[in-house]
This record gives C-alpha cells, structure tokens and sequence, in this order.
C-alpha cells in the first residue's frame, strides 16, 4: 500500500518494564501526539500502529511461561491473565489515541487468529485494509494466541507486522524503544551503528542481546532477525530502529529523517 507506515511503540518505552502494571502515560501522549501532527500533516500517508506489553503483559508471561505453550488449568489462568494485562495497556493506548482525535480502532490477535507452533497459519486482513483506506488507526499489539501445536502462546508485535507487511507491502517500519539504535559495542553503548546489513551483522552479532528487563519474545535480537526476514522478502522495505524519548524524534522519523539505525537489504 503506497504511503503506509508500520510504527510500533516498544513496551520499554510507554511502560516501566521493570515495574508490573506501570505505563508511562505522559510519554504515550508525547508520541501518539507526534504522529497525529504528521497524518494531519500528511493526509495521504496511512500508519499502522503496534505497541509492546512491556510492564503489562511480560511479567505475567514470565510467570507462566505462556510463550512456550499452553496445556494444564493454571497454564491456562495465566493465559487469560496475561490476555487480560495486554488488554489493559491497549486500552489506555486507545483511550489517548482517541482523546487526541486519531480514530483508533484495534485488531487483536486473540479473537481473530490461529497459530502453529508460534507462527500466524491465517489472518483476514481485509476488515484492516479497510480501516486503512478510510482513514482510521488501526491498532495491533503483542497478544496471546490460540495455538494449533501448542495449545496457547504469544505473538510480538514484529511477529504480526512480518505476517501482515506480506499483505500490507508498507514502504517501511518503524520501531522505537529506550535505545537510540543498535550499538556496535553493548553494553558500554559508546558506537551507534547508523546503517546494517543482513551482511555485515555477524560483525555485531554479539552486541545484540536480548532485553535488560523482563521480554519474553526475545528483545533486540529476536526484532533484529524478523526484521531482516521482512527484508529478505520485500527489498524495498525499509526498516528504522530509534529512540522515542527525545521530545519530536518520532515525528523527526516519521517525516523521514534518518535517525538510530536503519535495516537495509
């Protein structure tokens, strides 16, 4: 779709990971009003919004291990435990997205799709494309799912825009966490790597970690390798990781300055 943009909010950065239940409430409206300047700016461009569970969803995952399946009565308490977090963060989220007039409207997973064994097996996209079309938000977020092998488990954002960036084409993602890139050598985090390649990231493949706080669905390094995979079938996505902290920064990127690090076939 020409002019569509995948956008996630990271859960560290509109939540306090390494506190249950705690969102960032001034920080959600700093973003979420960014981007309504840029559509009001930019009619005829399109976002499809996705945001992390941070502080919500992840300690309960955490707790009963949800993402690697689902299968005895407490397993399944806390599948709908950790339903129920996710949905407490997506509504605050829809309830600043609304107050700011940017017409959100959520798709979540767990009402609409099927995995197996961790991957989306089918997702109606059309009801999406639609909200696209006439100018709504469509909102999607890390969620459980119902899973065909497994019986239950969690699907992260960047899982849902790989399936839906195959139906969607968007000309690029855009993901903003706490950190302002993808750094040469974390921890000491002294070089940022402004432009990486599937090609020369085995040269930092080790400063690649996973998260500081609680992340059940793999941290930097599991966005690194899907995001690569999103390249790999589509060239001409292009992908940028950066931090959204910095006041105007996200509309800085949405307008199409390069900052952080950009992913490029």
């Amino acid at each position: 779709m020409p002019g569509l943009t995948f956008l996630k909010l990271g859960g560290s950065l509109i939540t306090d990971k390494d506190h249950a239940h705690t969102a960032q409430i001034d920080q959600i409206d700093q973003l979420l009003s960014q981007l309504k300047t840029f559509l009001d700016e930019n009619p005829q461009n399109r976002v499809l919004l996705g945001h992390g569970s941070g502080s919500f969803g992840h300690h309960a995952a955490k707790q009963y291990d949800t993402r690697d399946g689902v299968s005895s009565p407490e397993d399944w308490h806390g599948f709908a435990e950790v339903w129920n977090e996710a949905h407490a963060l997506n509504q605050i989220v829809m309830e600043r997205a609304t107050n700011l007039g940017l017409h959100p409207i959520c798709f979540p997973l767990s009402s609409s799709v099927m995995t197996n064994d961790h991957q989306i097996s089918d997702w109606e996209t059309t009801s999406i494309q639609s909200a696209l079309a006439n100018g709504l938000l469509p909102i999607v977020y890390g969620d459980v799912s119902f899973d065909s092998k497994l019986g239950g488990t969690i699907v992260s954002t960047e899982e849902q825009f790989q399936y839906l960036a195959k139906e969607l084409k968007p000309g690029r993602i855009l993901l903003t966490g706490i950190e302002p890139g993808i750094w040469r050598d974390y921890p000491n985090c002294a070089e940022l790597v402004p432009l990486l390649k599937k090609t020369n990231l085995s040269d930092i493949k080790k400063s690649i970690t996973g998260s500081a706080s609680v992340d059940v669905t793999g941290g930097m390094a599991s966005k690194v390798q899907i995001m690569f995979e999103i390249i790999a079938n589509d060239p001409s996505i292009s992908v940028q990781i950066f931090s959204g902290r910095e006041p105007g920064s996200l509309l800085r990127a949405l307008c199409g300055e390069h900052i952080g690090t950009r992913l490029t076939a």
